[in-house]
């Protein structure tokens, strides 16, 4: 099966991408690319996803729901009314709460943070996606929701504490070292073809292939089920595994 990592931003040319192949248990990455307003994001996914006949997993890095008390108390808000509901539970959701838990790492607020618009964006290319590919493309809850095209949220720096690989001090441009040892670890858990660009030279591909690797976790269970399934189904969940031992 193939296994696309998205890096997502609010704009394309801000789009890190990978793509991975996933037979007999072992993780290849076959490219890496950063979109431009001419080459979407959403037309090389849709390239790479052409061939019906493989099942595929899209791993995005943007929050793919937001907090349900949010919604909820938005909904009969008028302006100047207090709001009842804590700060935390409305800009919060569930999963964020369980990532800082268990992996000690802390998402952005969807709910109060610019990181909302890249969850817009993402939502956005998944629904371009649909339409390219003309297919429903659901988000994934087991590794048997894969027979065809499905999507799942993830969180880099969340997978590269779960597999105790630096995952702090590499997005500035001139990090260069950083994220060469950020590749290294990623080489001890799948194979990068030697026709594949340069990744220390970009963060955005750097977490594009991280996210290959965490769509590998959820493929082989590694990584951690909702605590709420339905709940998850509402805000969105994140899919990393446990620290390893």
């Amino acid at each position: 099966m193939k296994i696309v990592g998205v890096d997502c931003a609010t704009v394309d040319a801000k789009v890190g991408l990978a793509l991975g192949t996933l037979s007999e248990g072992r993780l290849v990455i076959h490219d890496a690319t950063l979109c431009t307003p001419e080459r979407t994001a959403a037309s090389v996914i849709a390239d790479w996803l052409s061939n019906r006949e493989d099942a595929a997993l899209i791993a995005i890095d943007a929050p793919l729901g937001w907090p349900k008390p949010l919604a909820e108390s938005l909904v009969r808000h008028n302006a100047g009314e207090a709001i009842a509901t804590p700060a935390n539970m409305m800009f919060r959701r569930a999963t964020d709460l369980f990532i800082q838990r268990e992996l000690k790492k802390t998402p952005l607020d969807v709910g109060a943070d610019r990181i909302a618009r890249t969850a817009h964006a993402a939502l956005h290319l998944l629904g371009n996606l649909r339409a390219m590919l003309e297919m429903p493309i659901p988000l994934a809850w087991t590794p048997a929701d894969l027979s065809a095209i499905a999507a799942i949220e993830v969180y880099p720096a969340a997978t590269l504490v779960g597999h105790r690989i630096r995952s702090t001090g590499y997005k500035r441009r001139e990090q260069v070292e950083q994220r060469r040892e950020i590749i290294d670890g990623l080489r001890q858990k799948l194979t990068i073809r030697d026709y594949v660009p340069d990744l220390s030279q970009s963060a955005d591909l750097v977490d594009a292939v991280v996210c290959v690797l965490a769509g590998d976790d959820f493929v082989h269970r590694r990584a951690m089920s909702p605590e709420n399934r339905t709940l998850a189904e509402r805000e969105g969940w994140i899919w990393a595994s446990r620290r390893e031992a």
